[in-house]
């Protein structure tokens, strides 16, 4: 899956909730939070982390690359 950045950058929590990978915001927190999210193949925890072009974002079985 690919996910088009139109700003400098997206929060992590938010990219996830807009792909509709979870069903609210707090889901997508406590994915990240209890390690389940991956940020260019590292654990990544900080919710509000800054997601850029070129960034590849893991959630269980889903790859988004940032482009």
């Amino acid at each position: 899956m690919t996910y088009t950045l139109n700003e400098p950058y997206i929060e992590l929590h938010k990219l996830i909730k807009l792909l509709d990978l979870v069903d609210t915001g707090g889901q997508a927190k406590m994915l990240i939070e209890n390690c389940h999210v991956l940020r260019n193949g590292e654990i990544e925890t900080r919710k509000r982390a800054k997601i850029v072009k070129n960034d590849k974002i893991t959630v269980g079985d889903v790859i988004i690359d940032v482009i």
